[in-house]
């Protein structure tokens, strides 16, 4: 992943409100609760739940779905696939740095 779409992707997780899911850059198969439009995996409905691209293993709280990392439940932690330090407020989890 690039700098710069990493950059856009931490930005989308720590930015977003909970329950408002944002379509995902398709990278092979969509996860549980989204469908293929276009080059984006988009949430089939507002009960969606938060999706990663999938980068080593999952963070604790999800689960693979797909090509993606799945939140297990609507209580899981935000995360943000790991680049050098997590940043304040993270911490390591995976490959992932979750919110603590």
């Amino acid at each position: 992943m690039s700098r710069t779409g990493f950059a856009t992707l931490l930005l989308l997780a720590v930015s977003i409100p909970a329950g408002a899911q944002q379509p995902l850059p398709k990278a092979g198969s969509c996860p549980s609760g989204y469908h293929q439009s276009g080059n984006y995996c988009t949430p089939s409905s507002a009960n969606s739940r938060p999706a990663l691209p999938k980068v080593g293993s999952c963070p604790s709280g999800y689960h693979q779905s797909g090509d993606y990392c799945l939140a297990s439940s609507d209580k899981s932690r935000p995360a943000v696939p790991k680049q050098g330090s997590c940043p304040s407020g993270y911490h390591q989890s995976g490959d992932y740095c979750l919110k603590n």
